[in-house]
């Protein structure tokens, strides 16, 4: 079954996903949101913006994200 997933949809036309967040988001809901599509990919949205625009990201495209993420490689975006 063919998809027609792409960057920039609206988040609302992802019908049947489930968005999760992080446990570690913060209270005022300002966190990403991340679900899984039925093809295998990822989508990922602002939860600030939930019938925003979603990012679509291929399962490889978000393992080399989480281990980059993992290894440190993005630490220096956290404000300290």
């Amino acid at each position: 079954m063919h998809h027609p997933y792409r960057n920039g949809m609206p988040a609302t036309a992802l019908q049947g996903v489930v968005w999760q967040k992080s446990k570690h988001s913060n209270s005022q809901g300002a966190c990403v949101e991340l679900a899984r599509l039925p093809d295998g990919g990822v989508a990922m949205r602002n939860s600030r913006f939930p019938d925003g625009p979603a990012l679509i990201y291929t399962p490889a495209e978000v393992e080399a994200l989480l281990l980059g993420v993992k290894d440190g490689e993005f630490d220096h975006l956290i404000a300290e």
